[in-house]
């Protein structure tokens, strides 16, 4: 069998998304002073910052440490001490990002010494009530950091995706049929189709297809995010079942 026929087609929209890649964004702040790149690449440090806080907090370091690290590091990381080193060709920005991190960890922090807390620029919010109360809900150390890192990285994916969805709903209207319908496909509790068409004034049937029609988006709306994240279309496919995985271990 051909890659081709191994690989599924890629959507004119997931075409489209490469022109605004998270790759397309770091190599941009990389070369020029673009103040548009540069509040980009805050918004991605602003997505991804737990994943990276996860990391610090199973590398051992305590609350307060984790987040000043994790500060630090996108204080280096928005002055383009690693953004140079970004090549798209060499893989997914996740492993770019986490391997941009195990350096900073093991040289530059040594190098600068630790910092008093708040004197770092604050570009995403690290207090203690909203870290550590996602920290605590992570499994316990049997887990590696890098097993870590990606499960929450593929979560973050998956929240970001939700809430693409949500705001669809929302823009047309429509917020209390996204959440009746997000219980129906995620609901710990199996609903029943004919009592929440009734509820929304709907038939049975019509509910179904608007399911169906949920579910199908939501997962455009995934590969979507998830082609931001690759350098090109036909890694998708795989990156997307790793993320998967990522997220049944343990």
């Amino acid at each position: 069998m051909s890659a081709a026929q191994q690989t599924p087609p890629v959507s004119e929209d997931q075409r489209g998304v490469f022109n605004t890649t998270h790759w397309s964004v770091v190599l941009a702040a990389s070369e020029a002073a673009s103040p548009a790149a540069q509040q980009a690449l805050e918004q991605l440090c602003r997505t991804y910052w737990y994943p990276l806080y996860a990391y610090a907090r199973r590398q051992g370091h305590p609350p307060e440490d984790a987040q000043d690290l994790t500060q630090a590091f996108f204080a280096r990381f928005l002055e383009k001490n690693y953004v140079r080193l970004a090549d798209r060709q060499r893989g997914r920005f996740r492993s770019f990002l986490l391997i941009a991190l195990k350096r900073f960890l093991v040289e530059e922090w040594k190098r600068a010494g630790r910092q008093k807390r708040g004197g770092l620029q604050s570009f995403v919010s690290l207090d203690d009530s909203q870290a550590e109360f996602r920290y605590a809900a992570e499994p316990g150390n049997e887990e590696s950091p890098d097993v870590l890192f990606d499960k929450r990285w593929a979560a973050t994916l998956l929240e970001q995706t939700l809430g693409k969805l949500r705001a669809e709903f929302a823009g047309t209207g429509k917020p209390q049929l996204f959440e009746k319908m997000k219980r129906i496909v995620w609901g710990e509790q199996e609903e029943s189709y004919a009592k929440s068409g009734e509820e929304l004034g709907m038939s049975e049937a019509a509910l179904k297809v608007a399911v169906h029609r949920f579910r199908r988006r939501y997962g455009e709306l995934l590969r979507a995010e998830v082609a931001r994240t690759v350098s090109t279309p036909a890694e998708i496919e795989e990156e997307l079942r790793y993320l998967i995985s990522a997220l049944r271990r343990g």
